[in-house]
């Protein structure tokens, strides 16, 4: 996912991003910073948007005060919990990690621990700018940090400052003239740059890729084929092959059981997939909860698997379906119920348990999970939606309403979401008998999106009754 710059960003959200800046200029720093991580929860990659938050970070964290700013991300989440599950989301889900950082950033923008996480992340998702972005903030910091200095030079030379990366790794072997490995990165910098001057400008531009410099296409080749996001077949299973014959030699090597695990997972094989993420699993020291989830997921498609061979034409089809249904759910439940025990503080976990919850149709135990995870900053608006909707299956229509409106009143953005919330206050409003609340809500959308759900149908029902008759 390669980073963006204004001209390639959607409209509305560029509209978003400079309403945004010109607030950070006015001093408006509440407003802009909360619409900056609006648009790049969108965009995650758009880079000018990331440089306007981290300047509205700075300025916040220069005059005291709180207000909205507080409620939107002050909900007393202590930065260890939160580093701790960025690492832990950083290989698989790099950019929830990069949005966990900025969560540690909105309230201390000088954290060094978030700008190495996020620049982490953020070279995991193939955002090298950004990352260097972070780093050359925690450097100024801490210029004697050699592993520091290391890591913002490969950022610089993945992000094509080939400059900026030479003059850092110079540094390095000015104060360490005995450090092999610094003297080997900086003739390998050299050699490359050497080798194709044009294919770093390209790089830095975004027109070009390391591909078309590596000098051996054998070797480029088998790399991309290693990182491949999604492999043909007969790619998955050759490394396979390859993977399982190393395993011999490296039984504990945690990148190729993971490696493993994922290939086997991609070709459906999930019973062998579970038994390299378990593998994994006890070879990592202490827990994981982003493994255990993924072990869960797995043993999921196992089941969805078992529901597709079904033979539809079985007469007893349609009560083997719901048997592996019920299986299926009630697995869930039970796994992530296991994993909230296991990690009581982590809110992404209690907001999937409330969706599983509700899910079941168990409401009490989802409306407690909800009001939970909403002080998750990232899940906030989405528990408040789910609170809303396990009030109005319990008949407690006006507590509905009030948690829409909450939740409506902190969503800046006019995106699907928000229709959704609109959508369901006017679904309250309806059982609460109050049609011209209800029909004002269902209006919001039938402006600008008139395809969405059935506000068609209710609008012009409205208008052809006469209700909307002057």
């Amino acid at each position: 996912m390669p980073e963006k710059s204004s001209n390639e960003v959607a409209a509305n959200l560029v509209e978003l991003y400079e309403k945004a800046r010109v607030a950070t200029e006015r001093g408006n720093l509440d407003y802009a910073i909360t619409i900056l991580n609006q648009v790049l929860d969108k965009e995650p990659g758009f880079f000018e948007c990331r440089q306007v938050l981290r300047a509205a970070q700075y300025k916040k964290a220069e005059t005291a005060g709180g207000g909205f700013f507080k409620k939107a991300f002050g909900k007393a989440t202590s930065t260890g919990p939160l580093l701790a599950r960025g690492q832990l989301t950083l290989r698989s889900n790099p950019l929830e990690a990069i949005r966990l950082a900025e969560s540690i950033l909105n309230s201390d923008p000088h954290s060094a621990m978030a700008h190495k996480l996020l620049a982490d992340a953020a070279l995991a998702a193939d955002f090298p700018r950004t990352a260097v972005f972070s780093l050359e903030i925690a450097y100024k910091n801490a210029p004697k940090d050699r592993e520091l200095a290391v890591k913002l030079a490969e950022a610089a030379a993945a992000a094509g400052q080939i400059d900026r990366a030479e003059t850092l790794y110079q540094n390095l072997l000015e104060a360490n003239p005995a450090d092999v490995d610094i003297s080997m990165a900086l003739k390998d910098l050299s050699a490359r740059r050497t080798m194709n001057e044009g294919g770093y400008s390209a790089l830095e531009d975004g027109s070009g890729s390391y591909r078309d410099i590596l000098r051996n296409k054998e070797e480029s080749v088998k790399l991309e084929q290693e990182n491949r996001e999604i492999k043909t077949d007969d790619v998955a299973q050759n490394l396979i092959g390859e993977y399982e014959a190393r395993l011999v030699k490296e039984p504990k090597n945690t990148r190729l059981l993971r490696s493993l695990a994922e290939l086997c997972a991609q070709k459906e094989e999930f019973d062998k997939a579970i038994s390299y993420y378990e593998a994994l699993q006890a070879a990592n020291l202490g827990s994981d909860s982003v493994l255990e989830k993924t072990i869960a997921d797995t043993h999921l498609k196992k089941i969805d698997q078992a529901i597709e061979r079904l033979d539809a034409q079985a007469p007893d089809y349609a009560d083997q379906v719901a048997k592996l249904q019920a299986q299926r759910l009630e697995y869930k439940l039970s796994e992530c119920r296991k994993r909230a025990e296991r990690y009581p503080s982590d809110l992404q976990i209690r907001f999937e348990l409330g969706q599983i919850c509700y899910e079941a149709g168990k409401i009490g135990e989802a409306i407690q999970e909800f009001q939970k995870s909403q002080s998750n900053p990232h899940r906030r608006i989405q528990s408040m939606y789910y609170l809303g909707l396990c009030f109005g299956r319990r008949g407690m229509h006006d507590l509905a309403a009030r948690t829409f409106q909450t939740a409506i009143s902190e969503k800046q953005l006019f995106d699907e979401e928000k229709k959704d919330l609109i959508y369901a206050l006017g679904c309250s409003y309806e059982k609460l008998k109050k049609t011209e609340e209800a029909i004002e809500q269902f209006k919001k959308i039938y402006e600008v999106d008139i395809g969405f759900k059935d506000v068609a149908a209710k609008v012009d029902a409205y208008y052809e009754n006469g209700a909307g008759a002057a």
